[in-house]
């Protein structure tokens, strides 16, 4: 009888060590599913998709705006047989939650929005690709959590909105004298909707923020996608004007305490133009520099084969030197 209990439990612990055994060799599959869904955050919710599902550190994707989404970001699933890559839109854009509670629009709680999101996912590392705001979003992440980042594309950045508008004057500059005194004036005026305003406003995107044109379908999208309110009260009414809460943000000095592998990345005719990357390079130790040819500000829109070959080089350089 005792000896029949004995093989009993014997027969019970080999079951549950196998058990155990093939759990933890599974473990890592079992953190990253492709698939999409929603997390809960200070606010509502943020809708994040994941494609890929290796054992490769994962990038998660910050866009721009603020208010922007991250459907600009669709080339980059080609990069997905590589490592998970993980979309997410910011709350108030894209298919994440609106809102009107301007409290919740705040760079503190958007960094920690960021965090909530990797909680959930059960992300113990990650690579952070930053467009534009969202290079401001990933470098507040980092000064704040650095041990779960592995390293960091800071894409057409945004650090300060002097030296940001700073740059769009020049640029500014460069379009038609009649076009100059059209923005000059509805800027003084405040005059933001007026036609010949946006027309200006347009001109100039074409030339600095998105040099290939997208298809109606696209530009639809897009729309839909982007939370307006959050946009201009965070930053203004276009580009090249800031009147909102980032009108003073500036932390061009903490680059210097970023200590990860860094890639910046610009396009050749990029708002964030590329002598002002050039010495956001110069802060970061070691930091890597990519200009992206024929490009404006939406690089992947723009050139996109240039720019996610400079991403994968990165990415990959940065595991092998890891290992």
């Amino acid at each position: 009888m005792n000896l029949g209990l004995k093989r009993s439990s014997f027969h019970i612990l080999y079951i549950v060590s196998i058990f155990l055994l093939y759990s933890c060799d599974n473990s890592k599959d079992s953190k990253i599913v492709e698939g999409e869904g929603y997390v809960e955050v200070t606010g509502g919710k943020v809708w994040y998709r994941i494609n890929g599902k290796t054992d490769h550190i994962p990038v998660l994707l910050l866009h721009g705006g603020p208010g922007s989404s991250s459907y600009g970001f669709e080339p980059y699933k080609k990069l997905s047989d590589d490592r998970p890559v993980i979309f997410y839109d910011q709350l108030g854009s894209g298919r994440s939650d609106r809102i009107s509670d301007t409290t919740l629009m705040t760079v503190k709680r958007y960094v920690e929005e960021v965090e909530m999101l990797r909680k959930d996912l059960n992300l113990e590392k990650v690579y952070l690709h930053g467009q534009s705001w969202g290079t401001a979003l990933g470098l507040e992440y980092y000064l704040k959590y650095p041990e779960y980042v592995e390293g960091i594309i800071f894409s057409s950045p945004y650090f300060s909105t002097k030296q940001w508008i700073k740059d769009a004057n020049k640029l500014v500059e460069t379009l038609p004298d009649s076009i100059q005194r059209i923005i000059r004036t509805n800027e003084e005026n405040q005059s933001f909707s007026n036609p010949e305003y946006k027309d200006a406003v347009t001109l100039f995107y074409s030339n600095f923020l998105r040099r290939k044109e997208r298809s109606q379908a696209k530009k639809d999208t897009a729309g839909i996608y982007f939370g307006t309110n959050v946009y201009e009260y965070m930053w203004g009414p276009s580009e090249f004007t800031a009147t909102g809460t980032l009108l003073n943000y500036d932390r061009i000095d903490k680059l210097s305490e970023v200590k990860v592998p860094v890639l910046f990345i610009t396009g050749e005719y990029d708002e964030a133009r590329p002598s002002t990357v050039k010495y956001y390079q110069s802060l970061v130790p070691n930091a890597k520099f990519v200009e992206i040819r024929n490009s404006g500000h939406a690089t992947l829109n723009d050139n996109p084969e240039e720019a996610l070959s400079a991403i994968k080089k990165f990415l990959d350089a940065t595991d092998k030197n890891k290992e």
